[in-house]
């Protein structure tokens, strides 16, 4: 599940955060980066097993009607919502199982917000839609809660502050994890059963070896790739940089010298997401032109000896 998405966010702010450190030790600085990603895996169990919550709840609900519908001699309230048959396999699923046993938070902990939450689904128009169908068939029950998850869970703000209470590592990892949510519900298949598999931790080995890698890379070969950025730019003046930028090109910097299959342009564009994303709102241009600078005198002094790739331009 973990993506090199994922793990230039948590190096940029791990490197940040380590030279705002006064103790700087690099043995607890990669074991904090680790940690720090295995818990954007613990967040994708997490939000898969909101979903199990939500059923729970909405049979709790189901259950208490159908008990009054007998006393009064009414009609009994449906079970589809509550008996959604993507939820049932979810809920059964062996590998999110595991993992909710080895956990001490769960979501009966936060019994008010799934609350909450139920009362928003069956508020609107796609579960009314939903409820008034005929299709009973499990590929219709699962583009529901594909739909749902986009509307109430995916933009949720009162979810965003409940998870950050849960987790400080949460903080930044909610949108890229919700991409790989809604990938899971679109995979699941009913003939898989308990046995349909989540998203492994890491994709592959490869993914953990970039992570640590590029983070040594980084800190390790700071002044070096701060001496680049100053041949790059005879004029260049720290003082006047948002030290953030400084922190996003020394990383920018690491992968291209580290990492000769990733495309100079892929890595130009990567780091100009993220320096829109955590620096000033100048710095996505800014950081786009100094790279490209950059690069182009790596290349030229043959510090750096795979090709710029004029073909495919960077982001601006």
């Amino acid at each position: 599940m973990i993506n090199r998405e994922l793990i230039r966010i948590k190096i940029v702010q791990l490197t940040y955060a380590y030279y705002q450190n006064g103790n700087r030790n690099m043995d607890n600085a990669e074991k904090e980066l680790l940690f720090s990603l295995s818990k954007a895996y613990d967040l994708y169990n997490y939000l898969l097993a909101l979903i199990v919550a939500v059923a729970q709840e909405e049979r709790h609900r189901v259950e208490i009607l159908t008990q009054r519908a007998v006393r009064e001699g009414k009609e009994r309230p449906s079970t589809k919502f509550a008996e959604n048959k993507f939820t049932i396999q979810l809920e059964e699923n062996k590998m999110l199982n595991e993992f909710m046993e080895k956990q001490k938070q769960t979501w009966s902990d936060q019994i008010e917000f799934v609350r909450k939450l139920c009362n928003l689904i069956e508020g609107c128009e796609v579960y009314q839609e939903y409820m008034a169908s005929d299709d009973d068939s499990y590929e219709a029950d699962r583009e529901l809660w594909r739909k749902l998850y986009k509307l109430f869970i995916q933009d949720n703000e009162d979810l965003d502050l409940l998870l950050e209470e849960m987790s400080l590592y949460w903080n930044d990892d909610k949108e890229v994890v919700d991409t790989f949510v809604l990938k899971t519900i679109k995979r699941f298949d009913s003939k898989s059963g308990t046995h349909q598999e989540l998203l492994p931790e890491y994709r592959d080995e490869e993914d953990k070896d970039f992570a640590l890698k590029l983070f040594r890379a980084t800190i390790l070969n700071a002044d070096t790739y701060q001496r680049y950025m100053s041949e790059a730019s005879r004029n260049w003046d720290f003082s006047r940089l948002a030290y953030m930028d400084v922190v996003i090109m020394q990383i920018a910097i690491a992968e291209m010298m580290t990492f000769p299959n990733i495309p100079v342009s892929v890595t130009i564009n990567e780091f100009v997401d993220l320096a829109k994303l955590y620096s000033t709102n100048k710095s996505g241009g800014y950081i786009n032109g100094m790279l490209d600078t950059i690069a182009r005198h790596l290349l030229n002094t043959g510090k750096m000896l795979k090709p710029m790739r004029p073909e495919t331009e960077p982001k601006e």
